[in-house]
């Protein structure tokens, strides 16, 4: 299984970190390790002062493709569901400041939150799927799919030019303005469409 994530795929988020808007999706990746499930607590790592959360709508892919067309893309998934991608920001600034990877502050171990995968209607991401994040009762992240960059298809297309899609690999597909340091004692809570589908206590 493979986890795809996809960077500065709302405008607003791009401005916020003070980086430039993608002309083409920004891609990297996790390992399986990432994976957090299971509304698990979230330990604080020793080797950052400054994690981040980021909300996203995640896709699942349903059987295997590469070189997809943008009108087959939709054959692809049919479940989505919410995670966090975890960002060591003081890690990742150091990296971006000597232009080096980013996985060591993207990639580590539990570093992607996931819930549970529910059906995904067409209407739905043309209607637009709404979704926030919560950090111990309040509001932190709003956002919809209407406001991505690349839309879901989209995505399927960019990254099936350079890597077969398999069953149940995951696509993390940004996140919207909004991230934020999270501590020790901090509760986050992910709703879709007004739904909870995770809860992820910080330890």
């Amino acid at each position: 299984m493979k986890i795809f994530c996809i960077g500065r795929n709302y405008v607003d988020h791009a401005k916020e970190l003070g980086n430039q808007v993608p002309s083409e999706p920004l891609v990297f990746m996790k390992p399986p390790t990432a994976l957090l499930k299971n509304n698990k607590d979230f330990y604080y790592p020793t080797f950052s002062k400054n994690i981040h959360f980021e909300v996203e709508l995640v896709i699942k892919i349903k059987k295997n493709g590469r070189s997809i067309q943008q009108q087959f893309a939709g054959g692809y998934y049919d479940e989505i569901g919410l995670g966090i991608d975890f960002t060591a920001r003081d890690i990742q600034e150091k990296a971006k400041e000597k232009g080096h990877p980013w996985e060591k502050a993207k990639a580590f171990d539990f570093s992607a939150v996931i819930s549970d995968f529910i059906p995904l209607e067409t209407s739905a991401l043309e209607s637009g799927i709404e979704f926030h994040l919560e950090k111990n009762g309040k509001e932190v992240q709003v956002g919809t799919s209407k406001d991505m960059l690349f839309n879901i298809d989209t995505l399927i297309c960019h990254l099936s030019r350079y890597f077969t899609l398999q069953t149940g690999d995951l696509i993390y597909t940004g996140t919207p303005a909004g991230v934020g340091p999270i501590k020790i004692g901090d509760k986050l809570e992910g709703f879709l469409q007004k739904k909870s589908m995770f809860t992820c206590q910080i330890k």
